[in-house]
């Protein structure tokens, strides 16, 4: 009897289909439980593949990979920047061509260009079409007596002002997450004091020709001191991280809040109050504002021995998994659109098309800066906040930074 029942079992493991187990490293900050529910989702339309979901922590996507790669433990799939960085490791041989994917095919032609390596390896795709703005509470503005948003940056000390007097916290400072401290204030004052000067200011800056040891580069981080030191930010803001931050602008707490479009969903929905949206005034008076478009943070699969178990799931991220996305962030998707992807915000549609038709626009900082500059712009920032730094210093050594990673990488 032992015997027979021991065959059986025999029989049954050999009629069992193999499963492959695919790790996926995500960057989720604000959406963890939507990243399972998706991995769920495309195990159960394919029950040969389980993802195990590992979720990044830090600051930075690139902090995260480095290590990995380093060690050579390669996740299968990854989220990754459309950066440099990302596109060096696509021409390594890291990082797969997904040209022949659907969710590449899919992806929207503007957005194709960010995801193409120097050799012309289609290194991921688009977690969605980013764009950062200043949010801002409708009710707290009528109750300060404040009855249009600002226009530049004079304007907007103006209102912080006046939204202090009226016993308002103006706005919500991550100092304790300096990667949307890069993503808000910086990337604005990169674009308003960089780009609209420069019209050649990524070949220079992958080429160690762009200055950056400049007035107009200090004065980036002296916009981001200044806010703080005019008690217009909310207080222990140095401790401030991701989801704090959305929290106290949920609750009222702060009249306004630098964020991506990725965070419209929580942003826009859910509050006591009405929301607008606006440009960042950052730029001067009498000079129009750079805004920000680009690729958000997206996904690759990597050159593991998994890779066509982690297309398909690619492909799904992209296909059935996106609505889940959709459903909270209603940010703007990077794809064609369908049904099931058309969630996106109203007011965000609306804003996209109205900066889509600025003469200059900039890109997020994430794909701006080389990856090490990135590391080392969060510290700068922190430094300066806490005084440890003076604006001047930070441009000198962000210049230097920069360059460096130029003499090292550039070909």
């Amino acid at each position: 009897m032992w015997s027979c029942r021991q065959e059986e079992r025999v029989q049954s493991d050999e009629a069992a289909p193999a499963r492959t187990t695919i790790t996926a490293l995500i960057w989720a900050p604000d959406w963890p439980e939507e990243m399972l529910r998706i991995a769920a989702g495309f195990s159960e339309l394919n029950p040969d593949v389980h993802v195990n979901v590992q979720f990044m922590i830090g600051n930075s996507v690139e902090e995260n990979i480095k290590p990995r790669i380093a060690s050579g433990n390669l996740p299968d799939i990854v989220s990754v920047n459309p950066n440099a960085y990302s596109a060096e490791l696509a021409d390594q041989g890291v990082l797969a061509d997904v040209r022949d994917t659907a969710a590449w095919r899919n992806m929207l032609g503007p957005l194709k260009n960010d995801w193409t390596s120097r050799q012309g390896r289609a290194f991921g795709i688009s977690g969605g079409v980013a764009t950062t703005l200043v949010y801002y509470n409708e009710t707290m503005f009528a109750k300060a007596g404040i009855h249009s948003p600002p226009t530049n940056f004079r304007e907007f000390l103006a209102v912080c002002e006046q939204l202090k007097r009226a016993g308002f916290t103006p706005i919500m400072w991550n100092g304790g997450f300096p990667n949307m401290l890069g993503n808000g204030p910086f990337g604005s004052g990169f674009a308003d004091n960089v780009v609209a000067r420069e019209p050649d200011w990524k070949r220079k800056m992958a080429d160690g020709t762009l200055d950056l040891n400049t007035p107009e580069v200090a004065d980036i981080f002296a916009k981001i001191a200044l806010v703080a030191q005019r008690g217009y930010v909310q207080d222990a803001y140095m401790a401030t991280g991701y989801d704090d931050g959305i929290r106290l602008f949920k609750e009222g707490k702060v009249a306004m809040a630098f964020h991506g479009s990725w965070a419209a969903g929580l942003l826009l929905h859910g509050n006591g109050f009405e929301t607008g949206v606006m440009i960042p005034p950052w730029n001067a008076p009498g000079e129009r504002p750079v805004p920000i478009i680009g690729s958000e943070t997206g996904f690759a699969v990597c050159e593991t021995a998994n890779r066509a178990a982690s297309l398909r799931f690619l492909d799904y991220i992209a296909g059935g998994g996106f609505a889940v996305l959709q459903q909270k962030r209603q940010n703007i998707a990077p794809f064609v659109q369908t049904p099931t992807t058309m969630a996106s915000d109203p007011k965000i549609v609306g804003y996209m098309k109205m900066v889509n038709s600025y003469p200059v626009t900039s890109s997020p900082y994430y794909s701006v800066l080389p990856s090490n500059s990135i590391e080392r712009l969060h510290r700068l920032m922190q430094d300066v906040l806490l005084k440890k730094t003076t604006p001047k210093q930070a441009a000198k050594l962000l210049d230097e930074s920069v360059k460096n990673e130029a003499k090292m990488h550039y070909k």
